[in-house]
C-alpha cells in the first residue's frame, strides 16, 4: 500500500472533475455532483490531482 493519499476538503471542493480527469489510477469520483471522493485503496498519493485542482481543495497526506 502507498504511504501517501489524496485528501479532499469537501467544504471547498467545487466538483469540477478536473482531479478525476488527471488521476492516472482512476481513484477519484465525483460524489452526487457535490465533491470529489478518493478511493483510498486505489490512490497512491502521486499529487497530480492536487496540482490540477483549481479550488486547492486537495492535500496529499501520509497514511496513518
Amino acid at each position: 500500500m502507498a504511504k501517501k493519499r489524496a485528501n479532499v476538503n469537501k467544504n471547498i471542493c467545487v466538483a469540477c472533475g478536473v482531479c478525476r480527469l488527471e488521476c492516472p489510477r482512476e481513484a477519484i469520483k465525483i460524489h452526487q455532483g457535490c465533491y470529489a471522493l478518493v478511493n483510498e485503496e486505489i490512490c497512491v498519493g502521486c499529487g497530480l490531482c492536487q496540482k490540477a485542482c483549481p479550488a486547492n481543495a486537495i492535500e496529499i497526506k501520509e497514511r496513518i
